[in-house]
């Protein structure tokens, strides 16, 4: 494992490969500030995903869609270090134990505060949900705008990547997927 200090001489040494004076003020502190900044955004690595979605309700007989739509999300590309950021949309049909709808929304950044790519995320989440909550069926779509795609390569500013994972009746039955979708698509309040 790679110390605090090491991470912190090897940004150094980067920022000596892109600037010839890496000594100056507003350089001075950059290491130190990249290293804390990237314990925050890598934070999924220490979370248990088990441990999150252990937490459940009696679901009171209560078998439709639960639906947790345009969760925010921020990660990291793993190719080239570039942000990528967009909208989860989760969903599953419960059997009898429900989740608190935060968990949802942090299954996903779990996940995504981690060195990714989109197509990982959401099976990962959707792996999560079918793991531990045992629905009838679960659902994740991601949608995200890439740094790789928009700063270098083919500089596309408005691309969007659509990535989607349908487990159980949500693969196996097309009505449910429909609903699925007019929900997902239906007015904001």
């Amino acid at each position: 494992m790679v110390t605090k200090e090491e991470a912190k001489q090897a940004v150094k040494t980067l920022l000596g490969y892109l600037e010839d004076d890496s000594e100056r003020e507003g350089l001075l502190k950059t290491p130190q500030r990249v290293i804390d900044s990237w314990d925050e955004i890598f934070s999924g690595y220490s979370i248990d995903t088990e441990e999150l979605l252990q937490s459940t309700f009696n679901g009171e007989g209560y078998d439709g869609i639960v639906l947790l739509r345009d969760i925010e999300f921020h990660s990291t590309c793993e190719h080239h270090l570039q942000p990528f950021s967009g909208r989860a949309h989760i969903a599953y049909i419960p059997v009898d134990r429900i989740v608190g709808i935060s968990k949802l929304a942090r299954i996903v950044d779990a996940h995504a505060h981690r060195l990714q790519n989109q197509e990982r995320i959401t099976k990962g989440v959707a792996d999560d949900l079918e793991q531990h909550l045992q629905p009838l069926g679960a659902a994740v779509i991601l949608e995200a705008s890439h740094g790789c795609m928009r700063c270098r390569g083919v500089r596309k500013q408005n691309s969007i990547m659509t990535t989607s994972a349908m487990r159980g009746v949500f693969f196996d039955k097309p009505e449910a997927r429909q609903e699925l979708m007019q929900l997902i698509h239906s007015r904001p309040l």
